[in-house]
């Protein structure tokens, strides 16, 4: 394959849905502390999943739905100055499903890393 060709298909690649990790990052960020949603988009981005600033309208959905299935819990804070904000925490639902989601990761990662191994094994000496 070319250089035109590979740069051509590597726009085609395989990216996968926008929000199929932002489960796992938004519990992650709750697993590291308790947030405010706005705070939350800003952290989650470091996980890489999300290039640039996370959709508040995804972050919310996902909060929300998080919320009706356990995994978090969120209420109120009216102290200080300013509106009230609604701060979100990870519960005991949410941290086992962010363990499960982790062995899952770990596993993708096991046999990502094996389907490498074996295309540059194969592929020894080939100019690419």
């Amino acid at each position: 394959m070319k250089t035109e060709e590979r740069e051509e298909s590597s726009s085609r690649s395989p990216q996968g849905k926008r929000d199929r990790y932002m489960q796992p990052s938004i519990l992650m960020g709750l697993y590291l502390k308790p947030s405010y949603g706005y705070e939350l988009i800003q952290n989650i981005q470091k996980f890489g999943f999300v290039e640039g600033q996370a959709p508040p309208g995804m972050i919310y959905r996902h909060l929300r739905q998080m919320e009706e299935e356990g995994l978090v819990s969120s209420e109120w804070e009216t102290e200080g100055a300013g509106p009230a904000k609604r701060i979100y925490k990870l519960t005991h639902d949410g941290k086992e499903m962010l363990a499960v989601w982790i062995d899952y990761i770990e596993r993708q990662v096991r046999n990502l890393s094996e389907l490498i191994r074996q295309y540059h094994e194969v592929r020894g000496g080939e100019i690419p």
